[in-house]
């Protein structure tokens, strides 16, 4: 026969681990140090820039 278990403590240890594996996520997705997210901004800025300079059509320049 199995020992009994005391379903409080199961419930709070899950709910622990739960709050662990978000924390995790969340370093992982928002723990970048300034130098990153600078190294980032100026590579999507040269990817839209790339892009905008192979379009067929330009811009008028009328609308100004």
């Amino acid at each position: 026969m199995t020992p009994p278990i005391n379903l409080n403590k199961a419930r709070k240890a899950k709910e622990k681990a739960g709050a662990e594996q978000r924390a995790k996520e969340n370093r992982t997705k928002f723990g970048r140090t300034k130098s990153e997210k600078k190294l980032e901004a100026a590579k999507v800025e040269k990817q839209a820039k790339l892009i905008d300079s192979h379009k067929r059509t330009r811009p008028d320049p009328k609308d100004g």
